[in-house]
């Protein structure tokens, strides 16, 4: 089953001593999303991608991680343009 979630505005907070981890970068496609995090390791920074699609129903915008065969075509070039961002970036990172 597709796990949904209620994406809500946060309000502005003092920020805290240890920030919510964030994507270091974002794609988007439509109202599909492609979130790039950055984990560093001992070998090396490896990196991981999140695939989402945004909605919106009687309660407020939405994110689930279900698509339908209409979407697929487009996530595929969501997540080669993540493949792309990420080589490029790894490139760019020295040995």
């Amino acid at each position: 089953m597709a796990k949904t979630q209620t994406i809500t505005p946060t309000p502005q907070q003092p920020k805290a001593s240890t920030p919510a981890a964030k994507p270091v970068h974002e794609l988007r496609l439509g109202r599909l999303k492609a979130a790039i995090w950055e984990n560093p390791t001992e070998n090396g920074v490896r990196y991981n991608v999140t695939v989402a699609r945004l909605y919106k129903d009687e309660s407020g915008w939405k994110s689930t991680d279900s698509f339908g065969v209409d979407h697929l075509l487009w996530l595929a070039k969501l997540v080669n343009d993540a493949h792309s961002w990420i080589v490029q970036k790894q490139q760019q990172e020295p040995e």
